[in-house]
């Protein structure tokens, strides 16, 4: 068969055979091989490394499937991946949760796979469990996907929201709406091929890189909403207002024209491999790995 079928989610033979030749083979690790309905996970090596465990999920929905810079697979690995980073701690572990349409075909099933297997093992990442359905042909758009992670927090990293106080000032780590400049220009058919491409990445790294630095306060993944979205997150946490300064938040040229185009904010814009961050002074802005030296914005009462 070239195309997924309604078999390949009942629990059969097309099914087994399925998650024998694809998934099985794609994420081969020690707990897959088991074969269980559960992964079991040692505890002692998640202690070793933490005190407390963050533990996130997150659906993936996308058209296209496939665009600059990534794919649907490589976000449902990067996108949770981030929102366990943000927290301090090392991504170990993700579940994966399929929803198929009749009739995808099984190369593109089998490119998102890989994708996501490639992206999982670079970041040190085991995809250890999973489940996959499939619905009747109009009842998805082709492929859904579900990813949740765990990993351990250092028990020195308490960041959140809630330590934000007046006069901290947030830190963008990379340019505004990149991945969402990206999949507008493909939906809209605005004829910027190879101008523009996703930040789709795992964060793990440059967040690693901050645990030992004075002053972080929180780390947010500024996906869905934007800058915006978040801006507004730390302000109803923490209690503080916070003020943009607009001339100086970083914006690639080609997403600014595609924000002029439609009429859109790249404050409201997706980024899939940036960070924001309020730090505890100015002066420590300048001594962080991937952010510039510039002042986009400040917390007040």
């Amino acid at each position: 068969m070239k195309s997924i079928q309604l078999a390949h989610g009942s629990g059969g033979q097309a099914m087994q055979q399925l998650i024998a030749s694809l998934f099985m083979q794609a994420f081969a690790n020690p707990w897959l091989a088991e074969q269980e309905d559960q992964a079991r996970l040692d505890l002692a090596q998640l202690a070793a490394q933490g005190d407390r465990l963050a533990f996130s999920t997150d659906g993936y929905v996308i058209d296209p499937l496939f665009f600059p810079g990534g794919d649907i697979g490589k976000l449902a690995v990067c996108g949770t991946a981030n929102d366990v980073a943000v927290s301090g701690a090392l991504p170990r572990y993700l579940s994966c949760g399929f929803i198929l349409e009749e009739g995808l075909e099984i190369a593109t099933l089998e490119k998102v796979v890989n994708s996501m297997a490639q992206t999982a093992q670079a970041a040190g990442i085991a995809i250890v469990t999973g489940d996959t359905k499939v619905v009747p042909r109009g009842a998805a758009d082709k492929l859904f996907i579900n990813t949740a992670g765990i990993g351990a927090i250092p028990s020195a990293i308490r960041w959140g929201a809630r330590q934000i106080a007046p006069g901290d000032v947030l830190l963008v780590s990379g340019t505004l709406g990149d991945h969402g400049a990206t999949i507008l220009n493909l939906r809209e058919g605005l004829g910027l091929d190879g101008a523009l491409a996703s930040d789709c990445a795992v964060l793990t790294p440059l967040i690693q890189s901050l645990r030992d630095l004075p002053g972080v306060k929180a780390l947010r993944d500024a996906t869905r909403g934007g800058v915006n979205a978040v801006a507004h997150e730390f302000a109803a946490t923490s209690g503080c207002g916070i003020e943009l300064n607009e001339r100086e938040l970083p914006v690639n040229d080609t997403v600014r024209g595609v924000c002029e185009l439609l009429g859109l904010d790249a404050l409201t814009l997706p980024m899939k491999a940036s960070w924001l961050s309020p730090s505890l002074a100015m002066r420590r802005k300048r001594r962080w790995p991937g952010c510039g030296p510039t002042r986009s914005a400040a917390t007040r009462r």
